[in-house]
């Protein structure tokens, strides 16, 4: 199968998944995510439709989404990967939703960014619901609190949560801790579900789902 023939089969299955629970036909927004993929690569999943990507890192994003951004318009781009307080300015300027938020010193440095360039990104916060220590991402018992300081100290709107669930675990319940939070927190949108279990979180109320592999195919890391 093509990767436009992926697409479409993903989006298949996220509409079923929405039907199975009640929801909403289209209540699952698709983050179609192209790290490690070239322009040549995601040309064709941009000509099937796709208009919103994720991508990991800031300076991979910046080497080819203004030439893919300049060749075809509505394209929304999420990071969806750590950032590192001294991007945080290309990270505003470039990304149009900013997954991970998950510390006071991204939270005052986006703020401070936003304010200076007058462009304000929509934001999560990443919640590690795994607790792992290998993991970004801050502790679920602190995330309400976290997500209430971003808002009165920082002056940032966060609208949602982020988790990944640990390898190899169930992600069910992860997923559901994630929007336990979010109600408690008052974020309607919930990052969750990547190619291998979407559907699961589409059950628990994922807002948005991060798919990469399932369309792209697999990833070649560099050694």
């Amino acid at each position: 199968m093509s990767a436009p023939d992926r697409l479409a089969e993903i989006l298949h299955r996220m509409r079923r998944a929405e039907k199975a629970v009640g929801r909403a036909e289209g209540a699952t927004t698709l983050v179609a995510v192209s790290k490690t993929f070239g322009v040549d690569d995601i040309r064709p999943v941009i000509a099937a439709g796709q208009r919103i990507f994720g991508e990991n890192r800031v300076q991979e994003a910046k080497a080819k989404w203004p030439e893919l951004r300049a060749e075809t318009a509505g394209i929304e781009l999420h990071l969806i990967g750590p950032l590192q307080s001294n991007k945080a300015r290309e990270a505003v300027e470039l990304f149009d939703v900013i997954h991970t938020v998950d510390r006071e010193k991204i939270a005052a440095a986006l703020a401070e960014e936003m304010a200076r360039l007058g462009k304000r990104p929509r934001l999560l916060v990443q919640v590690n619901t795994g607790l792992e220590d290998q993991k970004a991402g801050i502790d679920p018992r602190q995330a309400v609190g976290f997500v209430e300081r971003c808002r009165s100290v920082h002056g940032l709107a966060i609208e949602g949560l982020m988790c990944i669930p640990p390898v190899g675990e169930e992600p069910g319940p992860h997923f559901a801790l994630l929007a336990k939070l979010g109600r408690e927190a008052g974020t309607p949108m919930l990052s969750m579900g990547m190619s291998s279990d979407f559907e699961t979180a589409i059950g628990l109320g994922a807002t948005h789902v991060r798919v990469g592999s399932a369309i792209f195919g697999g990833r070649s890391y560099p050694a």
